[in-house]
């Protein structure tokens, strides 16, 4: 008999040139380049092109890669016409992996190794993901949707199809790095999910639909909804340690806090409360940041012997709450971003292709008798 590992932890499912992560240390790394570094000097375009081509582009490319990112920014009217006929009260992410996989049928192209086919499918994905999450947030309001602007960079057409206002340079800047954060994470649920359905040649577009639908799930990208809910209904600081508290006592989850990954706070978490900071610098505090930074403070206390500490989906609700954007399209943004990685992989994936087939422990009985239908008790 196999040895069995739940949820095949700990069992390598593929080898990857694109992230690197020592979750002891608190190190990411984008092929080789530490995550603090693009954080700190790149932006989200050149990180993209960077996990899917290996390399920090030159000049030449990365203007190459961005015109070709705007010019495919638009979506067909018919997918538009799809996202009107979806409820209103639908999740958004529901809406972003219907309108994912209509895209396919657009764009049949059927030879997934061929790499011209890649980069088209990879811009046209990265570019139309952000319309069509701007166009949900606004159709479902009943508000006409808001076409894409050429001169404006990937953050601000974004915000700007949110809003239709050119946002400030600092909104842009922050969500630029936030994008660049969630970008790409190795062997996580998303991605593995991609990656079974790459594993057929499927296209692309079914590829990263299989994947949104993974990422939908509240311990996958859904948690940062689960956290600003936590935050809601603690309310104020003097509540944060009995809540803490009755949490541990029960053995319940505290939603943000531990990660399968880090043994150490999520280097994610650490970039993104610097960006809170500097987003309230400028806009004003967050009433629900100081709940969230005592949540932190009680939790290590109770949870550091567990090695359990604050993850990447602690403070980025908060920030995106700031911005203005809808709770529920929390996890769309971070899809934005995610794809990234998820069309890195699958591109490595279709290099060297097998199909995934991993077997099982089979528990039931044997040879059972079938008993007829009129002999059936009960």
């Amino acid at each position: 008999m196999s040895d069995y590992s739940p949820g095949l932890a700990g069992v390598p499912a593929t080898r990857s040139k694109v992230s690197y992560l020592d979750g002891t240390k608190g190190v990411l790394e984008y092929r080789g380049i530490r995550l603090e570094t693009l954080a700190d000097r790149s932006n989200f375009i050149e990180t993209a092109y960077l996990l899917l081509f290996g390399n920090l582009p030159t000049p030449t490319q990365l203007e190459k890669f961005d015109k070709d990112l705007r010019v495919h920014r638009r979506i067909k009217y018919r997918i538009t016409d799809l996202i009107k006929c979806l409820p209103d009260n639908g999740h958004p992410m529901d809406a972003l992996q219907a309108a994912v996989a209509a895209l396919g049928m657009f764009y049949p192209d059927k030879n997934v190794q061929d790499e011209q086919t890649q980069y088209l499918s990879a811009v046209r994905l990265i570019a139309k993901i952000p319309t069509i999450v701007a166009a949900y947030a606004r159709l479902r309001r009943g508000d006409d949707q808001i076409q894409p602007r050429d001169d404006l960079n990937y953050t601000e057409n974004f915000l700007y199809m949110l809003t239709e206002k050119v946002p400030d340079k600092v909104m842009s800047e922050i969500l630029d790095t936030c994008l660049i954060l969630h970008a790409e994470h190795t062997m996580n649920a998303s991605t593995f999910s991609g990656l079974v359905t790459a594993s057929t040649l499927a296209d692309p577009y079914t590829v990263v639909s299989s994947a949104v639908g993974t990422l939908k799930g509240p311990l996958h990208g859904g948690a940062n909804e689960k956290v600003l809910t936590m935050l809601k209904e603690i309310g104020s600081i003097d509540r944060v340690r009995p809540y803490i508290e009755a949490k541990v006592k029960a053995k319940q989850r505290i939603m943000g806090l531990g990660h399968r990954e880090y043994k150490v706070k999520d280097p994610r978490a650490i970039i993104l409360q610097r960006l809170a900071k500097r987003l309230f610098e400028h806009y004003g505090k967050s009433p629900l940041y100081e709940v969230a930074v005592e949540v932190e403070k009680v939790g290590e206390e109770y949870l550091a012997s567990k090695k359990v500490y604050a993850n990447v989906d602690f403070y980025s609700g908060i920030l995106y709450q700031k911005m203005g954007i809808e709770t529920d399209f929390f996890t769309p943004i971070f899809a934005m971003a995610r794809v990234v990685g998820w069309l890195a992989h699958w591109i490595e994936q279709v290099k060297d292709n097998h199909i995934f087939r991993p077997t099982e422990i089979y528990e039931g009985e044997h040879d059972r008798a079938y008993v007829p239908l009129s002999e059936r008790k009960g």
